[in-house]
């Protein structure tokens, strides 16, 4: 995987929060203000609960005709996979890969498990070879309707 980087050279740090108990109003205003389609939440010990997107605060919240400010962010909450600030490059990959996520966050394990990034898939451009980026693409976009061609 050439030099051999980590999740922590490769992710954008100053990560911020939407606190589970926030509405999903104050997440999209956190989204806008930021400039960003994804936050992650955290619970009232300040540890990664969960990861919302702008997507979700539509799908599963306006479109249903539900008031945005009358919602919780945690309620939203899905299964969150999230990678050690140690990780290699290679592990970054196969995790983003094998959830079919695109956008994956940062842990400081050694450092009281503690939120320090977010890998997304601009950082992955940034970071990693010509070579690297089709593989992930292949990988991560192939059941997007490519599913009867051949992968590896």
């Amino acid at each position: 995987m050439g030099a051999k980087l980590r999740a922590r050279d490769i992710m954008s740090g100053g990560v911020q929060c939407v606190g589970a108990h926030q509405s999903l109003f104050d997440a999209a205003k956190m989204m806008r203000d930021l400039n960003v389609g994804c936050l992650p939440i955290c619970g009232d010990n300040n540890r990664l609960t969960g990861l919302i997107t702008d997507r979700d605060i539509v799908v599963k919240c306006c479109a249903e005709g539900i008031d945005p400010a009358t919602v919780q962010a945690g309620s939203l909450m899905a299964k969150v996979h999230w990678i050690d600030a140690e990780a290699d490059a290679g592990d970054v990959l196969t995790a983003m890969e094998e959830h079919q996520i695109k956008r994956l966050p940062v842990i400081d394990v050694q450092g009281g498990h503690r939120l320090i990034g977010m890998i997304t898939e601009a950082n992955l451009a940034k970071n990693l070879s010509d070579e690297q980026i089709a593989e992930f693409a292949s990988r991560v976009y192939a059941s997007a309707g490519m599913s009867g061609r051949s992968g590896d």
